[in-house]
């Protein structure tokens, strides 16, 4: 059974998570039309999921292939936007390409090629955003700000992708002026690029604990799990 914050009902966390949303763009002078909320339902169950699109919740995130392509194949809306927000295996890509309508962890010319090869022509291009290691963790995925020029050329001219914007991850040890700076220069960056790459406009991040943060430095994307779902599940077990 998922156990959530207060004993909230999914339909209840969605109600409270929407009014953070709504207070953080009142506080940043912004319109809460222009954030959207991603549900990240990562390791949970197709119940779950289907309880909070009965509530109005249409865009949902998902870290691992296999768990998400049972949701993807039983809960087959229309109005229904899949986003890819994990790690992207080399061998993985085509089935990423063809399930998903967004892919937020794109930090590879070699990724992109595949994914724009893979992507099936009776599909629109699949909506893309580069991942940016803003605070240059070794341990974490995501291209430099050094050298996302480069890579932005490159994934620009692949015919089946549409370059959307940028994704972060902040280090989550930092204090909250340091993660609002790094939220600023991804800000700073997306606007740059915007000048010469008009589809560039979307900035996915913040998360539970820096949805405020975030939306005041210009997210356009939140990426909410545990306040909406309860405690994370367990990850899946990857099958050989």
């Amino acid at each position: 059974m998922t156990s959530f914050p207060s004993q909230q009902t999914i339909p209840e966390a969605l109600i409270r998570t929407q009014q953070r949303i709504n207070e953080a763009c009142k506080a940043a002078k912004r319109s809460p039309n222009e954030v959207t909320l991603m549900a990240v339902s990562k390791t949970k169950p197709l119940s779950d999921v289907m309880a909070a699109y009965d509530h109005g919740q249409r865009h949902f995130g998902e870290n691992y292939l296999q768990d998400a392509l049972n949701k993807i194949e039983h809960c087959s809306h229309d109005d229904i936007e899949w986003h890819f927000i994990g790690a992207i295996q080399s061998n993985k890509t085509k089935t990423i390409a063809a399930q998903f309508d967004w892919v937020h962890t794109l930090d590879r010319q070699k990724i992109a090629q595949r994914l724009s090869q893979h992507r099936p022509p009776h599909l629109p291009p699949l909506k893309v955003l580069i991942q940016v290691n803003i605070s240059n963790e070794s341990n974490k995925s995501g291209v430099t700000l050094e050298a996302l020029d480069a890579l932005v050329n490159q994934v620009s001219q692949l015919p089946n992708l549409l370059l959307c914007g940028l994704m972060c991850i902040p280090a989550a040890d930092q204090s909250e002026s340091v993660q609002h700076e790094a939220f600023n220069k991804m800000a700073a960056a997306r606007d740059q690029l915007n000048h010469h790459y008009p589809s560039i406009q979307h900035l996915s991040m913040g998360m539970s604990g820096d949805l405020s943060s975030a939306i005041a430095c210009g997210s356009t994307m939140v990426r909410i799990g545990t306040d909406i779902f309860g405690s994370r599940n367990p990850a899946p077990t990857p099958k050989s």
